[in-house]
């Protein structure tokens, strides 16, 4: 039996090693030759007759097979050899089998050493074929890479002591992680010019009526060690984020300051930012670009550098003098008393009076720019040019109007970026509710402007809103707001049952017992012959109106909240032009529409209404102006910008005003809006809603919105 084991032996090993002779081409026979270990062919000669001898069954033989067949069974070419190919790795639990012999397999290893070769180290071709797992190399420069190893443990564990907000966080991590976490200020350690960039207009925030403080600005000279950069690169990102969303929509959420604002969002998005200040050009340039954009936010910012006396012209200086005083005419044989003084044309410049720059008469509009400088400084607003109010204009810092500029500053971020319809020139309407007035705008320039009433201050208060106006309504029905009903007409009536009658008001008892009081179409409506109409939650609009004394008043709020037009033909007339050019619309055709009967003109292109409170301004003529807050936004927002109350965005507080809407006393609406007070504007305006709920016993209640509208006027 020996001599016959090494004869198969000795066969098979001649037989694997002729069968590996041939060439092998594919790589899943090169990879196997490789990764299996082959015996090499022993060196034995051939069997002669004296090798066969009987077999006996002598204890020394079966023991000696006993321990033998294991180990040939393991390590047998032949098993090796009908290893599947598309299965190369399974060949390594066979060695793991061999490998596990037991003692007993001492022997059979010694004399297995003829016939089976150690394993051999795997070829290159093998190595090739199935490389080991190497780490991408970092493209983090050296002298970084210590900074960016704590970089990456601190946005991992200590963010949130950088970042207040959640999107912040997460738009930080990613952008960092993109850059393996290399710093995005420093190289080796030296500031790059992106980041000398953003510190300079950090620096500079307060040009832009931001304060500097809120944007701290690290110390990287100081930063010369690894934590120290990578907490120095944190701080300046989490500062410029701070610049951009403060920059973009301001410092203070519209409804910190009333619950009558209501303006489009548009919140900075981070990971653009990110990507926009350190890929630029000129970064600085790039985080000034979140400041608004309109013509007039940049005049109000070259007045503040100039009303700090920073402006790029001379500080002009009014001399003392004789009391200047305009004397109106009294009649046609008491001319105007215009004064002369050598003062007058440095007067005109100082108060930004361009007409007649050179001009010494102390004339009407000289002492109405007196008269409106004295009512913001705190001065008995006269039009005289006294020594106190000289030494007023002379002061070097005008702290109050200031404040009134920055605060105004800070509105112009709650408007929208583009105030107008790229598809009508850039048309828009924008109100200003303090100056009273309305104007229309294309191409950048004014079209048109006419005055306007305003809602009184208090619950009555005009909303400030963006919206878009869709149609006009010529002979429009005014159907009376609940809050009128109640708080007013229904106490008028108990006083005199005719005063609905003699007003022209129609009341009406519907079966459930509710109440509709309207006005229909005619010279003595409340809205006028026309009615301007953009939906909005506030259920205001703009109208015609039969008193046209009002609009001779110099302080026009007058109004339950809507906007009061003084000329509407000449106003619609060129939306109409605007939005609808090829209808030819005129005055004189809209006059024409007057009657008894509602007609609606729709605009085949809506056209942006933005109402806004500017209390101070440049006007056309680059004079700063200042008016009264009536409503008293300009205090509110001055408290909460010194409070520090301002730093998060997303802790809203709430509504300091309620909605005027809103009917006084217990007066219960159906509303499908949990927000509202009522019904929404398209309910009001063509029917609709919900049914409301029955009654209370002994109270009346409001008519269904399901036939007639209901408008503050």
């Amino acid at each position: 039996m020996t001599v016959a084991a090494t004869f198969l032996t000795v066969s098979a090993t001649s037989a694997w090693a002729q069968s590996n002779d041939a060439p092998r081409n594919s790589a899943a026979e090169l990879a196997i030759d490789a990764a299996v270990p082959r015996p090499e062919p022993a060196n034995v000669p051939p069997p002669t007759a004296a090798d066969f001898k009987l077999d006996t069954a002598s204890p020394d033989a079966t023991k000696a097979d006993a321990t033998t067949a294991p180990a040939t069974t393991a390590t047998k070419p032949a098993d090796v050899a009908t290893v599947p190919v598309s299965e190369p790795a399974k060949v390594e639990p066979a060695k793991e089998e061999a490998n596990k012999a037991g003692p007993g397999n001492g022997e059979a290893a010694k004399n297995d050493t003829a016939t089976v070769a150690p394993a051999q180290a795997p070829a290159p071709a093998a190595a090739a074929s199935s490389p080991e797992p190497v780490k991408a190399a970092s493209n983090v420069a050296p002298d970084d890479q210590p900074a960016a190893e704590k970089l990456r443990d601190m946005i991992a564990s200590k963010s949130v002591r950088y970042f207040d907000h959640k999107a912040e966080r997460a738009a930080v991590e990613k952008f960092y992680t993109a850059r393996d976490f290399a710093p995005i200020w420093t190289q080796s350690g030296k500031l790059t010019d992106a980041a000398k960039g953003v510190v300079a207009r950090l620096k500079d925030a307060a040009s832009d009526g931001l304060n500097p403080a809120d944007y701290p600005v690290p110390d990287f000279a100081a930063a010369t060690t690894p934590d120290a950069l990578a907490d120095a690169d944190l701080k300046l990102t989490a500062s410029m984020l701070d610049y951009a969303r403060h920059a973009q929509s301001g410092r203070m959420h519209w409804s910190q300051v009333s619950g009558d604002i209501q303006y489009p969002e548009h919140p900075t998005d981070s990971s653009e930012v990110l990507a926009n200040v350190t890929s630029a050009k000129d970064a600085s340039l790039a985080l000034d670009g979140y400041n608004p954009p309109q013509k007039l936010y940049r005049a109000l910012k070259k007045k503040l550098a100039e009303l700090r006396g920073e402006g790029d012209g001379p500080v002009i200086q009014i001399a003392d003098g004789p009391v200047l005083k305009y004397t109106p005419p009294r009649a046609r044989s008491q001319p105007a008393i215009e004064v002369e003084d050598d003062r007058v044309p440095q007067l005109r410049a100082k108060l930004g009076i361009s007409e007649n720059a050179d001009d010494r008469h102390y004339d009407a509009r000289v002492a109405e720019a007196v008269r409106k400088f004295q009512s913001t400084a705190e001065l008995k607003p006269t039009g005289v040019l006294d020594d106190r109010t000289v030494k007023a204009i002379n002061s070097p810092r005008h702290d109050r109007q200031i404040d009134t500029v920055i605060v105004n500053m800070e509105r112009w971020r709650w408007l929208p970026r583009d105030l107008g319809a790229p598809a009508i020139g850039d048309a828009y309407v924008i109100l200003n509710i303090p100056d009273y007035t309305l104007k229309v705008m294309q191409h950048g320039a004014q079209v048109w402007t006419t005055r306007v009433v305003t809602g009184q201050p208090g619950i009555h208060a005009t909303p400030l809103l963006t919206e878009t106006m869709k149609f006009i309504t010529v002979n429009p029905t005014w159907n009376v707001p609940p809050s009128i009903i109640y708080n007013e007409y229904l106490p008028a009536l108990q006083q005199d049952p005719t005063v609905l009658e003699r007003m022209g008001l129609k009341l009406d008892h519907n079966p459930d017992g509710s109440i509709h009081i309207s006005q229909p179409p005619g010279e003595r409506n409340a809205l006028g012959r026309i009615r301007f109409n953009f939906p909005n939650k506030f259920l205001v609009y703009q109208h015609d109106t039969p008193d046209k004394n009002l609009f001779a008043k110099e302080d026009r709020a007058f109004s339950h909240g809507c906007m009061r037009v003084q000329n509407p033909d000449q106003y619609a007339s060129i939306l109409l032009g605007i939005t609808d050019p090829g209808a030819h619309y005129t005055p004189e055709k809209i006059r024409s529409m007057y009657g008894s009967s509602e007609i609606d003109l729709k605009f085949p292109t809506p056209i942006p209404v933005n109402i806004t409170y500017q209390t101070a301004f440049v006007d056309d003529e680059g004079g700063l102006q200042f008016r009264k807050d009536v409503y008293g936004r300009d205090a509110i927002m001055l408290s909460l910008l010194r409070g520090g109350k301002n730093k998060d965005l997303e802790n809203v507080i709430a509504h300091s005003q309620p909605n005027y809407v809103r009917p006084v006393g217990d007066v219960r609406i159906a509303s499908d809006n949990s927000w509202s007070s009522g019904p929404s504007f398209f309910e009001r305006l063509f029917g609709g809603g919900p049914t409301p709920p029955p009654a209370s016993p002994g109270r009346r209640r409001l008519q269904p919105q399901s036939q007639q509208g209901y408008y503050q006027r």
